[in-house]
């Protein structure tokens, strides 16, 4: 697919729970389709996973997502997804994985034959093609596994298959820690990009065989390392703004390949893919302080399809286990976008208006994800083709954005912000427009590229 025009026009269609092309489960469940449902992300509490172990980490698994169920019976939820994020040693060693998925797919299956509770599974197999001991991108133990994690689990019934995909982030962190913009470029729109194309190729195929949905990536590595780097002053908020935006273009690479949504939750960039494809879309904002802070807690909910709290440890609460007290604040927030549409368009409107003004003005990395200044900038963005040339005029509209912002007081900047901000627009407009000039010109850029491992 080639998107180049944006799927949504008028910006009172552009809120939360509704998107052009709702996913619609067996189970009548519909993403997209009127309802904010509640995604809950759970992992293991600190623990060694080993052969010897697996016993104590399905015990775990259970525990979990009896508990989620439960409560969503006792909530009277209409739905819910669960996401598993499997860690390293479930995607190094995919039986184990697999079996994870099982136990969490059983589950919920047998509480909704039981109870009439709906949920759905998505897996996220973590990616670990990362390390010295990494060959290729596409080739290897790391990529064998992957794909046998995805494909032997899509088998045991997860309804959709996710990633936070790593092509690029190599060089990625070493730009951010410079905040080297084009290097940021050269690691999202042409490294990211790359890789993205051939890992969701082959994740659709998997998808076509199975039953299973392809439904989208993050760009979270890149995108929200910079956003927690900006949060702790390490690097200026400007900055982490604009990677947010460029990562958008990479990230869209999954819709163009096939994939049908729901985009991940910790990838905030997917209120551009939405506003672009038309696709449903998980997001995460103040339910996910558990994993990380944020300045974008309100505002990521402006137009969710799920609403999502990151990833939670299997501990202890004074309320009851983490996960199934965090599904709770989820249920509630969803439960209230819900309530708002009930009442009208005029009342979703309202409500995600508040969401975005609550925040936007307090920090860049807010308003970037305005829906109006988001559809704004996804309509001239789609008029450029190819990943470079969009991954550039991302970062140009992004700085385009905040200074129009800031210059009518819709936007907060301090001294330090502007300084950036025109920095940045200095250094963008020094980019090559030729794809193969800038790719000459950045292949000696770092130690930690090895061009070899993505056949270039």
């Amino acid at each position: 697919m080639n998107f180049t025009t944006t799927a949504y026009t008028n910006l009172d269609d552009f809120v939360f729970g509704k998107s052009i092309y709702p996913i619609t489960l067996k189970n009548g469940m519909s993403i997209g389709g009127g309802l904010v449902y509640p995604e809950v992300n759970f992992t293991l509490p600190p623990m060694m996973i080993t052969q010897a172990t697996m016993p104590e980490v399905i015990h775990n698994y259970k525990e979990i997502i009896t508990g989620i169920c439960e409560r969503a019976k006792e909530l009277y939820v209409p739905g819910f997804v669960a996401e598993i994020e499997t860690l390293p040693p479930l995607t190094e060693n995919p039986e184990w994985g697999i079996e994870v998925c099982k136990t969490v797919v059983d589950i919920i299956k047998e509480y909704e034959a039981k109870h009439g509770v709906k949920g759905a599974v998505r897996i996220t197999p973590n990616d670990i093609r990362e390390g010295n001991e990494l060959t290729h991108m596409w080739r290897g133990r790391h990529y064998e596994a992957m794909m046998k994690t995805f494909e032997g689990c899509a088998k045991a019934g997860a309804d959709f298959m996710a990633v936070e995909s790593v092509g690029g982030k190599e060089l990625h962190d070493e730009a951010v820690m410079y905040c080297d913009i084009a290097k940021s470029i050269f690691a999202l729109g042409i490294l990211g990009c790359t890789d993205m194309a051939k890992l969701w190729g082959d994740i659709v195929a998997i998808g076509n065989k199975t039953g299973s949905i392809a439904s989208g990536d993050t760009a979270c590595g890149f995108g929200n390392t910079a956003m927690v780097l900006a949060d702790k002053k390490y690097i200026p908020r400007v900055f982490a703004a604009v990677v947010r935006v460029v990562t958008a273009v990479r990230s869209l690479v999954a819709i163009e390949q096939g994939a049908k949504g729901p985009h991940k939750d910790c990838g905030y960039e997917g209120v551009y893919v939405k506003a672009i494809t038309g696709t449903p879309i998980s997001m995460e904002g103040r339910t996910a302080a558990c994993a990380h802070l944020s300045p974008v807690g309100n505002i990521a909910a402006c137009v969710a399809d799920i609403w999502s709290n990151e990833s939670i440890q299997n501990i202890k609460l004074l309320g009851g286990m983490a996960p199934t007290v965090s599904f709770e604040q989820l249920v509630y927030d969803a439960r209230l976008m819900n309530a708002a549409t009930e009442r009208g368009a005029k009342e979703a409107l309202l409500l995600r208006d508040l969401h975005a003004d609550s925040d936007s003005k307090l920090d860049p990395q807010a308003y970037v994800l305005r829906p109006d200044v988001v559809l704004d900038i996804s309509k001239e963005l789609v008029k450029v083709e190819g990943h470079y040339a969009r991954s550039k005029k991302a970062a140009e509209l992004a700085i385009a954005a905040m200074e129009k912002g800031h210059k009518e007081g819709k936007l907060n900047l301090d001294e330090k912000d502007e300084m950036w901000l025109e920095n940045l627009g200095y250094s963008v407009d020094e980019l090559p427009d030729d794809r193969d000039e800038f790719m000459a010109s950045m292949m000696d850029c770092s130690e930690k590229f090895d061009p070899k491992k993505y056949d270039m």
